[in-house]
């Protein structure tokens, strides 16, 4: 089917391209390291954990069999993949709860039981810094989760929110590493994060911490977000994490092995086989959802070659701030309803906003939409069904809209997760 037939199936292609391309079975294998003398154990942790488990359990059966494997997985809920030898525990994402705390402590025991002769594979995904939640003594889960939901609202970058998360955790900034000591730990990741920095992704549990528990301090005061009592004496302590320096990281490397770039370059090559010109924004911008739309809608009307169609793709994570009171729908839904305002019935021009883990903002759960996807009749088609486009912006409600409009995108959980996903056709 061309784009020409059916452009909202084109798009649909463009993202599933993209989401093949940063799968576990499609990248993790070739950075595997043979195995130990000693045990060879898996700790993953994030959306991807399972799927990523999973894969590196059957590369060590084909490759090397007989192996004795063991480890833990902790993922979103709805997140399972069958494993073999790998404990797979479901918790709570994006807020922290009792299933993630227990399943945290599980792991840090399992690590610190370690010797010089075993190897720990260490697999991290987006969604890793909630799952890992393991807070420091005479913090309340409960506290965590209040503060977790309260700097979320506030639209913040990721960066910013894991350094906070860093330094309310036994297991981030280095300490998971720090109990694999002395066995050799190989973390391989799958970014979600913007710049793809190894101490954001995960909220760095097996690399070097570049932050204090005074930055989160400061981070808390700037975005004004209500904080217990413990929290602020646990922050003004500014426990240490493992210095740059500490024997942990001499036995310790990471790797990034999926971006948001490899999904763009995927769904790039398929654009092109099609005919299009492309153009790559970047798998790195972060921004508002608001502000977001309104630079793609202006990079869809300046379309400069005429009678060739062009897809605009870009990835990384737009922010929503919310209020008090807000409808349905995530960052990628909000970003499409805005696209659409932005363009004003533009000709000619198709979008698609999806998060690469399959569900954006909602409630949760796995059937919650990936995104949606608009149309030069978007505004037109929802006038005649009574919808208020502009309302629905500014209540946060893009998920209800698209949703009566019949232009939600569901795919359930991916197993993976590079973040957003956004592509623009301007057919010719």
């Amino acid at each position: 089917m061309t784009l020409h037939e059916d452009p909202r199936r084109f798009l649909l292609n463009l993202f599933e391209a993209g989401v093949r391309a940063v799968q576990p079975v499609a990248c993790l294998r070739k950075h595997l390291p043979a195995p130990p003398s000693g045990r060879l154990v898996i700790l993953a942790a994030g959306k991807a954990a399972a799927s990523m488990a999973a894969e590196a359990e059957a590369f060590y059966e084909e490759r090397w069999p007989g192996t004795e494997i063991e480890g833990i997985a902790i993922t979103r809920y709805g997140h399972r993949a069958p494993t073999n030898h790998v404990a797979v525990h479901e918790a709570g994402h994006p807020y922290p709860d009792e299933a993630g705390e227990k399943a945290t402590r599980g792991m840090l025991s399992l690590a610190n039981s370690l010797r010089d002769e075993d190897l720990a594979v260490v697999l991290l995904s987006g969604g890793a810094s909630a799952l890992l939640s393991l807070p420091p003594d005479g913090i309340a889960i409960e506290e965590k989760q209040k503060l977790t939901r309260a700097l979320l609202a506030t639209g913040a970058h990721i960066a910013d929110i894991n350094c906070v998360r860093r330094h309310l955790s036994c297991i981030k900034g280095g300490r998971l590493a720090e109990a694999i000591y002395p066995a050799r730990a190989v973390t391989l990741a799958i970014s979600d994060v913007a710049g793809n920095e190894p101490s954001v992704i995960a909220s760095g549990p097996t690399v070097p911490a570049t932050t204090t528990a005074l930055d989160a301090l400061g981070i808390i005061e700037r975005f004004r977000v209500p904080i217990a009592e413990p929290i602020i004496e646990c922050f003004k302590k500014n426990l240490a994490l493992p210095a740059p320096d500490a024997p942990c990281f001499e036995r310790s490397s990471f790797k990034t092995i999926a971006t948001g770039s490899h999904a763009l370059s995927a769904a790039a090559v398929l654009a092109r086989e099609a005919g299009c010109e492309v153009s790559i924004v970047g798998d790195e911008l972060e921004a508002s959802a608001l502000e977001l739309a309104m630079s793609h809608a202006r990079m869809a009307r300046s379309h400069t070659n005429p009678g060739v169609p062009r897809v605009i793709l870009s990835g990384g994570e737009a922010t929503v701030a919310l209020g008090q009171q807000h409808g349905a729908g995530g960052p990628n839904q909000e970003f499409a309803l805005a696209l659409a305002l932005e363009l004003q019935g533009e000709r000619n021009v198709h979008a698609l906003a999806c998060d690469t883990d399959g569900i954006d903002g909602g409630s949760g759960d796995a059937g919650d939409p990936a995104g949606a996807v608009i149309s030069s009749r978007t505004l037109s088609r929802a006038k005649r069904l009574g919808l208020d486009a502009e309302m629905a912006l500014a209540n946060h409600d893009a998920g209800t809209f698209f949703k009566k409009l019949g232009d939600l995108v569901t795919t359930g959980p991916t197993l993976t997760n590079v973040n957003d996903f956004r592509a623009i056709l301007v057919s010719a």
